[in-house]
């Protein structure tokens, strides 16, 4: 489960600026199929609940579109973020106008799905690197306008947050190199223009022994080995000696990270987790709902609650 100082990563203002332009995307001018089919004042009560075993994440995130709509809305969390849900098993409640959970459904449904989906792999991967060193970490390979929360699905996932944005650290890749002129130009000029030594950990790509012996000499704090088989990245951890961290990446898939967590590498990166993710199959069950709302201190068991 993530930390319970875990948080979206996005200030309550930002989240409220995304869910409104999910909501204006879907919505448009107002969602007709509801106003011609369901009464006015209709009261109603929906429960997400999952078609498959996953690892829950986004709920903050739903409960903010259906508040969106409605300020009174109740949303109830019935599993723990960061939790392993069962098929069948129920997530989280919200009770409101029936016209709110109609016009809310898809967008909370979109994004639950999406970050249960990455909360989900990433668990799978992280459970694939169990007794190694090896720390899994994400990538910026994430779909615009939603990184923060889909990185934040990977945490809740047990994985770690690779850079932010390009101004979170240093990583010269393979299109800096040719213009730059190579590995040890290119690490030289980034530590000659780097503010201070403790800023900015200078990491850089290479793709054989040779240039990662080049990345030493020319003082890089650590080295991507870009697509390398297991073997080659054996070979690189024992030439390295623990001289510079290394991180593996490219054409890591559930069934090779374990290969390459036992060659000793320090960090294993894989855009997977976030561009490739399949949606958790979650459903939104809606009934009418003739019960009065729930008195704002009313609660369920030990680790449950509103959200």
């Amino acid at each position: 489960m993530p930390p319970a100082s875990d948080t979206l990563g996005l200030s309550p203002e930002e989240l409220s600026e995304l869910v409104r332009r999910a909501l204006a995307e879907d919505l448009g001018a107002g969602d007709l199929t509801t106003k011609w089919t369901v009464e006015p004042g209709a009261r109603a009560r929906g429960t997400f609940v999952s078609q498959q075993e996953a690892v829950v994440a986004g709920l903050g995130v739903a409960a903010a579109v259906f508040r969106e709509l409605e300020r009174a809305a109740d949303f109830r969390i019935l599993a723990e973020e960061g939790s392993l849900v069962k098929p069948g098993g129920a997530i989280a409640e919200a009770r409101g106008a029936a016209a709110t959970l109609l016009a809310g459904e898809r967008v909370a449904l979109n994004l639950i799905q999406h970050l249960s989906g990455i909360a989900t792999l990433t668990r799978l991967f992280k459970e694939q690197l169990a007794g190694l060193k090896s720390e899994l970490l994400d990538t910026r390979k994430t779909t615009p306008g939603l990184r923060s929360l889909e990185k934040y699905a990977v945490r809740v996932g047990g994985g770690r947050n690779h850079r932010m944005r390009l101004d979170y650290g240093v990583l010269i890749k393979n299109n800096h190199l040719r213009l730059a002129g190579g590995v040890r130009p290119a690490v030289e000029r980034a530590r000659a223009n780097r503010p201070h030594a403790s800023e900015f950990p200078i990491e850089v790509e290479v793709s054989n022994a040779e240039e990662l012996e080049e990345a030493i000499a020319a003082g890089a704090d650590r080295v991507l080995l870009d697509n390398m088989t297991p073997g080659m990245v054996k070979q690189c951890v024992a030439l390295a000696a623990g001289r510079v961290l290394l991180e593996v990446s490219g054409g890591i898939t559930l069934a090779n990270i374990r290969a390459y967590g036992e060659t000793g590498v320090d960090f294993i990166s894989v855009g997977t987790l976030t561009h490739s993710a399949p949606a958790a199959s979650i459903h939104f069950l809606i009934e009418p709902d003739h019960a009065p709302s729930a008195p704002p201190h009313a609660g369920g068991r030990p680790g449950r609650g509103r959200a």
